[in-house]
């Protein structure tokens, strides 16, 4: 910090993730270099932007705030009702979310749909992908609202599941112990093109760790839900093996495949390759290249404790960021102060130390406290 606060200009990278519920990574970094540019001293503060993403929502919006072009397309929403979906593309790559085409945010009214929410607009987003003819589609797979194994996904995608009377199945938690054929896609490009989920999940399909027990209750799912979903679930997985998948039972215990009310386990299905989803955004949005050209790193999200320890998205830019200096914004922060160390961290700064009022669901009361806390930053830089 003292190097810096001698120099005529602070170059500073702003690499935050997003504030949930609150806050996109886009307008957290544009608070803070708000305030930044607005502190008094004796030099200057170059801002530099880079929302992030962790290969959950908001992965879109970092993408094109990285400089891919965003393009949007109707699809079904998690309850079938028509919603604008964005992907991001800049001529190789694209970039899919599940949050912004079938996620928990796009329920009518909030009202969770456990057995009913399909992950069909997802695939109906990736088949708008292809259209483009990109090399590589990268699956962003946080914040969806169904738990039906990707059955909707590869509804969408051109795979067929029947009952056992032979009417066409909706891709839906109620309809996976119904499933009695599949018949497989033959959807050349999904071949022809390069799947790669983004995600730091790690849990598998079924079981304890499984989609239906861990992810289920926070969609709606009641304990006879969750014994219905992971009965459905594992149906579904003997009834791919059936269809010729025979890699399906050990693709489910694949970690990961549980991401998503499984998801995951669909685009395994199609010859996805997982990553860190974390590591694998701050590759694709160039973070190595930019933080060489600044003094100090700002990164946060809207709460740090141990989960961020363990691989989240401020302890990924933290260990990428070198030597150089690092300062955490958060809305609040659990990790005690002797802890920062862990990351490398100089300073924390949250919203909760400059007010008492809950800012976890006030948008303009986050940006307000953002200008500030970046304004002291810059004035302890300057």
């Amino acid at each position: 910090m003292s190097t810096a606060a001698v120099l005529k200009t602070v170059r500073t990278l702003i690499a935050p993730d997003k504030f949930k519920g609150s806050l996109t990574a886009g307008e957290v970094a544009d608070a803070l270099a708000a305030g930044l540019r607005s502190a008094s001293g004796t030099g200057t503060v170059h801002c530099e932007l880079l929302p992030l993403a962790d290969g959950g929502d908001g992965s879109v919006d970092a993408a094109v705030a990285s400089g891919f072009a965003r393009r949007t397309y109707t699809v079904a929403g998690p309850t079938g009702q028509p919603v604008q979906a964005s992907i991001a593309f800049d001529g190789v790559t694209a970039v899919v979310e599940v949050a912004n085409t079938c996620g928990l945010g796009l329920l009518p009214d909030g009202r969770l749909e456990a057995l009913d929410a399909s992950s069909r607009g997802f695939g109906e987003a990736i088949l708008f992908a292809l259209s483009l003819n990109p090399a590589r589609i990268v699956l962003a797979l946080g914040g969806s609202a169904s738990t039906d194994g990707g059955m909707g996904m590869l509804t969408a995608l051109g795979y067929s599941f029947r009952d056992a009377e032979g009417r066409q199945l909706h891709g839906n938690g109620r309809a996976l112990a119904r499933i009695h054929t599949v018949h497989r896609s033959t959807l050349p490009e999904l071949s022809d093109t390069e799947f790669v989920i983004a995600s730091d999940v790690h849990n598998p399909l079924l079981g304890a760790q499984g989609a239906a027990t861990v992810f289920g209750p926070q969609k709606g799912a009641g304990p006879g839900d969750i014994a219905a979903l992971e009965a459905g679930l594992a149906h579904l997985v003997a009834k791919m093996d059936e269809a010729g998948f025979t890699a399906s039972g050990s693709l489910a215990e694949h970690a990961g495949a549980g991401s998503a009310g499984g998801i995951g386990y669909a685009c395994l299905l199609l010859g996805a390759t997982q990553v860190s989803g974390a590591d694998y955004f701050l590759d694709l949005l160039d973070f190595n290249t930019r933080k060489d050209n600044c003094d100090i790193v700002i990164t946060g999200e809207g709460s740090i404790d141990e989960q961020t320890l363990a691989g989240k998205l401020p302890a990924a830019v933290a260990r990428r960021s070198g030597t150089l200096p690092i300062i955490a914004v958060a809305g609040r922060s659990l990790l005690a102060k002797e802890r920062w160390s862990e990351m490398s961290l100089t300073r924390v700064y949250t919203l909760a130390d400059y007010t008492d009022q809950d800012s976890s669901k006030d948008s303009e009361l986050s940006r307000a406290l953002l200008r500030r806390i970046g304004r002291d930053i810059g004035a302890s830089l300057l």
